[in-house]
């Protein structure tokens, strides 16, 4: 009696219906795979060599040969296309990483202890606000010097406030719950708080501002190597790639549109993907 009652009882509770991404946000994971697929083999899958020169045909435009036409150099720009992919899915994945684990503990720190320490945190958060981003990211850069993953560092520190005000807003609203006044009571140390109660509790927002982080990471990324602060040359990526068209575009002007529209695709890739994401774990913004 006690075993059917009890099958009743549940069956009655309304069952939690299974979220899935809508076909826009699936579409956009699955071409985001794609982009991580090509990242890894690309130089495996390139037709030719993206820095092998064949002055003879130069500047051509797209034929059975070379789907995406030459460069300037004769140089295969499919071959260039798909080789440029990995550099952009690094510096997004790398400076969004940096400012993640770096911002989440600052952000922490400021809100679990308060008083003086959230005092010298916020005191660092505002400068680093107050310096426009793409010169803090130059000036980084020009302590580091140029690279891919100075790149993403220095990206990675432009993004570290974002970060770590929202946490350290997130932190404080956690401390005010009963939950953390009972931990305390019951003689539990304030790491063990934080990594216990507080962090599984900020994840959510983390994981949203992260996905949104990664699209302007891509971005910060591309202008940075436009202005020649990306990978060495002759070394391919979008932004350097899209630089070195510009002078043709007059006269050429197709050489611009195979690296743009990659480099427009992965983007919209990257934001209609966070959207999904925040609307899987913020049902209140579906539909906004």
């Amino acid at each position: 009696m006690t075993a059917e009652l009890t099958e009743t009882i549940v069956n009655t509770l309304p069952k939690r219906k299974r979220r899935l991404p809508s076909p826009v946000g699936m579409a956009a994971f699955a071409v985001l795979a794609l982009f991580v697929l090509l990242a890894v083999i690309g130089p495996w899958v390139a037709p030719f060599p993206p820095n092998e020169l064949n002055v003879g045909e130069r500047i051509l435009g797209p034929t059975g040969e070379f789907l995406f036409g030459t460069d300037a150099l004769g140089r295969d720009q499919f071959s260039r296309v798909l080789i440029a992919i990995r550099p952009a899915v690094i510096a997004a994945t790398a400076a969004t990483g940096f400012a993640l684990v770096i911002g989440t503990i600052l952000g922490l720190i400021a809100g679990f202890w308060g008083g003086m320490i959230d005092g010298i945190v916020s005191r660092i958060i505002d400068f680093l606000f107050s310096i426009p981003e793409y010169l803090l990211a130059i000036l980084v850069l020009a302590i580091l010097g140029r690279g891919l993953m100075n790149a993403a560092v220095a990206i990675g520190i432009v993004f570290i406030p974002r970060f770590a005000r929202t946490v350290r807003s997130a932190t404080q609203e956690i401390m005010s719950r009963n939950y953390i006044s009972a931990a305390r009571l019951s003689g539990r140390g304030k790491v063990w708080i934080m990594v216990r109660h507080v962090l599984p509790n900020i994840t959510s927002p983390l994981i949203v501002i992260a996905a949104i982080n990664l699209s302007m990471s891509s971005g910060a990324y591309a202008a940075l190597s436009f202005l020649g602060f990306g990978v060495r040359p002759p070394n391919p990526d979008f932004g350097s790639m899209i630089s070195d068209s510009l002078q043709y575009i007059g006269s050429d002007p197709w050489l611009i549109v195979p690296p743009a529209a990659v480099f427009v695709l992965f983007i919209l890739a990257i934001n209609l993907a966070g959207d999904a994401i925040r609307d899987l774990l913020d049902p209140k913004t579906k539909g906004r």
